[in-house]
């Protein structure tokens, strides 16, 4: 099945020396590479809702990831391009960059990949110098905190200068010549809600050879493959792609087009009437290119080794943005550009292709495009389509970087009439008014907002970026019809002190900053019997001011529980908030009409009795009193007339039996007299180090002991009233912790408890993982691989052997698990042996022995 991401791609460039010494904390995983070979790898973005794979190698998604097929820095598989997240549905096979320029007089183009002549020529060095670093702003004591620019960046460095085993051109037969370019990329993703869809690139790009680079042109190639099971469904054949270069967006009461230039692909009808959907769309938006004024071309194409379907809308000769003669690209067909010299025609082309569900409309008497042929309805409903985002020219000096920055961003719910494909190829424009483009208007503005702040003058030069000024038909002072028109036409004259503003774009400097919620706190958890107690401080939290609006913006904790690591699975079990109250103020003159506005930030109680109430020292003032239907009226003050709502849902009490509470120990302790440990008295510090001011705990109870839950507290603001943003809230699937509501490391320790083990006996027919017992049945692994075993009541470090009724080892396990880790008296058995083959049924005998040498004895069974 199908699910529809919109990608938008920002173009920023970087670079460094050849192969730069990134110093950071690089991954080991398993594209580590023999010594002098280069360091492939592969990493995952799963910050966010969109999980998409990096290479470093110029290409995104796992289709060109050189045979490295686990995460560089956790060891997980790697999902292409998977959205929405642990949904399965992949949105991508491969992308990859592009860059082609003019050496002297030779045109030469270097590939990150292209799958039809399968040729890679961009490689990192060997390691440790071509290692993929990661960083994350998540948690300022990490190294990795250093430098961070996302929660979640992705850092690689590659050149064109290898040449060992790079076939030749498949048009000229010249091997490989360089350009002798090196690329710094980084990628950024953020879980915030208006950015968990979005994946920011940026490049360094720089001339590391001794020979100046003329006519240069980028581009980015995606071929993306649509699908839920693509290599059993041959769902990669029905793609449907397209170019969007606005979307309506509002500023107060007022309707614009907001330019996003979007060149997206998806499937043809978001499998809507298949078990697992597709919906979404994703897209590449340019957001910096190394010059203001360049050629943009879009160009899509289908690879066939039938040269009557290898297409792609072709311009007629002499005709278009750059008049030039037909050009064989070495197919037979209209479609794939075979061998540099075809590249670099096809990225500096400047045709803007039509949308490929417009195919069956042109014909062979349309004055620009090439006639698409008999096939060209086949073409119109889908196919296994691919597109070219290309710009240019300019030129690289030796030594010269030139900066690159593009977003790849998802948006849902693209598809939603379940026979919207019927109107393919023949009713395009019903078809396209059947399409939802509102998600992926939304994360690409964001994905600009992002890369450059709207309104913010970043280099302090007097400009702030452009602005949108609403003018709504209530601002009418004036009209009159103007004199000799025929027919009339008039004029209008509005009142400009009342019109709105919103700012649309920043001042070109990029930022690469967004909104975010306070920091998540910091936490623990105390396992015990068919409980987990949670412990966290909420120091971080609760002092961080907004990067955007430098406002202390904190307004509350919540605690969730899940049975498995998915978002969709994490049930709210307990909330707490400031008390604080929104103030709607009525406007005259508010755009399209008087009413309520919301201006300021909350209030909280203790503020409005000064300002409303008797006194300050009173509790005579409840602001929920003052509705809209009766709000408070001030006849001498501005904001005359005005009621109060409840920000969230002001759930301040810490009291009950699942209420997040402070610790009895600390209800009394009073606010630090310094924010900084080391000055702090140390009456104020726990034994740990942490401010006891800011410490609560939760206990959750009545959960089954023997299956693991999921436990996690986040962090929420209040979000922006002036810019609209809504309250922001950290990832709920970020920084959760795992555990079993079994005795604790310290209670197995302190007491007699003996260690166990369950389900015993074990039957192979049961399906334990229905109870939670085992993997969730839809994991990867084959059944035999799922199967889990619990020992319980364990020391946090010991060995666990497993040996046939003959004394024979079938399996050694070592529980080496720290003492602050909730499940270190917990340990499982795959039920797989040291041969690497599934257990058989039969009788078995455990051992449990320590450091110190004392051993524990049991048995298990196991039934077939």
């Amino acid at each position: 099945m199908k699910s529809k991401i919109i990608l938008v791609i920002s173009l920023l460039v970087l670079s460094s020396v050849v192969q730069a010494r990134i110093p950071a904390k690089s991954g080991g995983g398993s594209g580590s590479s023999a010594a002098g070979a280069p360091a492939h790898g592969v990493a995952a973005h799963r910050i966010g809702r969109l999980v998409l794979a990096v290479n470093n190698n110029g290409t995104f998604g796992t289709g060109y990831s050189m045979g490295a097929s686990q995460d560089y820095f956790t060891g997980l598989p790697v999902p292409s391009c998977e959205f929405p997240k642990n949904s399965t549905v992949q949105y991508m096979w491969a992308a990859s960059f592009w860059i082609g320029a003019i050496v002297g007089r030779d045109t030469l183009v270097s590939t990150g990949a292209e799958a039809w002549s399968f040729i890679r020529e961009m490689y990192p060095d060997e390691a440790p110098f071509g290692e993929m670093v990661h960083r994350s702003i998540i948690d300022p004591t990490q190294d990795e905190y250093e430098g961070a620019i996302s929660e979640d960046d992705i850092i690689s460095v590659y050149t064109d200068t290898y040449t060992a085993g790079i076939p030749p051109d498949v048009m000229s037969g010249r091997l490989h010549r360089p350009l002798n370019v090196e690329i710094r990329e980084a990628s950024y993703a953020w879980s915030y809600s208006y950015a968990q869809d979005i994946v920011l690139f940026d490049y360094k790009i720089r001339n590391i050879g001794n020979r100046r680079l003329k006519s240069v042109y980028m581009g980015i190639y995606v071929d993306a493959d649509v699908c839920w099971d693509c290599n059993n469904t041959n769902g990669f054949m029905d793609d449907i792609c397209g170019f969007v270069h606005t979307v309506p967006a509002y500023c107060a009461d007022c309707e614009y087009l907001d330019s996003v230039n979007v060149a997206w692909i998806a499937d043809d009808d978001g499998d809507l009437g298949k078990a697992v959907r597709a919906p979404s769309v994703t897209a590449t938006r340019i957001v910096r290119t190394p010059a203001e004024e360049l050629d943009v071309s879009f160009n899509w194409w289908i690879s066939n080794v039938d040269p009557g379907r290898d297409f792609g809308p072709r311009e007629q000769s002499n005709k278009g943005r750059w008049p030039e003669e037909f050009r064989d690209y070495g197919t037979g067909g209209l479609g794939t550009p075979m061998g540099d010299e075809n590249k670099y025609y096809i990225m500096r082309n400047k045709e803007f292709d039509y949308d490929q569900a417009r195919t069956a409309s042109v014909t062979a008497n349309d004055t620009l495009w090439l006639d698409p042929g008999d096939q060209a309805p086949d073409f119109a409903d889908g196919f296994d389509t691919r597109y070219l985002l290309s710009f240019g020219p300019f030129d690289i000096s030796p030594g010269e970087i030139l900066p690159v920055s593009f977003a790849y961003v998802a948006g849902i719910n693209f598809h939603q009439e379940v026979m919207n494909r019927d109107n393919l190829p023949d009713r395009p424009d019903i078809f396209y008014n059947n399409l939802n483009f509102d998600s992926l208007g939304s994360s690409s503005r964001w994905a600009s907002w992002i890369y450059d702040n709207p309104g913010v003058d970043t280099d302090s030069d007097g400009y702030p970026g452009e602005m949108y000024v609403c003018v709504a038909e209530s601002m009418l002072v004036d009209s009159y019809a103007i004199p000799d028109t025929d027919p009339i036409q008039w004029e209008y004259h509005y009142d400009p002190s009342i019109a709105d503003t919103c700012w649309i774009t920043g001042d070109g400097v990029p930022d690469f900053r967004g909104a975010s919620p306070p920091p998540a706190p910091q936490k623990w958890v105390n396992p015990r019997k068919g409980a987990l107690k949670i412990r966290f401080n909420g120091f971080r939290s609760e002092t961080t001011r907004d990067v955007f609006s430098g406002d202390l913006d904190f307004e509350g904790y919540r605690v969730y529980i899940a049975r498995d690591s998915r978002a969709s699975s994490y049930s709210l079990i307990a909330s707490y908030d400031r008390e604080d109250f929104n103030k709607w103020v009525w406007d005259e003159g508010r755009p399209g009409g008087a009413g309520y506005t919301l201006t300021e930030t909350p209030f909280t109680r203790d503020v409005l009795q000064c300002l409303y109430g008797s006194s300050c020292d009173t509790n005579d003032f409840d602001p929920l009193v003052y509705s809209r239907n009766s709000p408070f009226v001030m006849p001498l003050y501005s904001d005359s007339i005005f009621y109060f709502e409840a920000q969230d849902f002001n759930v301040s009490s810490m009291t009950g039996t699942t209420a997040i509470r402070k610790p009895p120990e600390y209800a009394d302790q009073p606010r630090p007299t310094s924010f900084i440990p080391e000055d702090a008295d140390p009456d104020e510090l726990t034994e740990d180090g942490y401010f006891k001011y800011f410490e609560y705990e939760i206990t959750i109870d009545g959960l089954l002991p023997t299956v693991s839950y999921y436990v996690n507290v986040t962090a929420f603001d209040y979000g922006s009233p002036l810019s609209g943003l809504p309250s922001l809230e950290t990832s709920v699937t970020v920084g959760s912790i795992n555990a079993y509501p079994t005795a604790g490391i310290e209670e197995v320790a302190d007491s007699t408890l003996k260690a166990y083990v369950y389900p015993n006996p074990y039957r192979i027919d049961a399906e334990y993982s229905q109870f939670g017992f085992e993997d969730l049945p839809d994991s990867d692994h084959s059944e035999n691989r799922l199967r889990q075993l619990h020992f319980a009541n364990l020391p946090a470090k010991c060995t666990i052997r497993i040996f046939s009724i003959d004394g024979d080892l079938v399996r050694e396990i070592e529980h080496d698990v720290p003492v602050t880790d909730p499940k270190a008296s917990h340990e499982t058995w795959d039920m797989i042996t040291r041969n690497t083959q599934s257990v058989a049924s039969g009788l078995y005998y455990w051992t449990v022995e320590t450091e110190e040498g004392d051993v524990q004895i049991g048995k298990l069974a196991v039934i077939m």
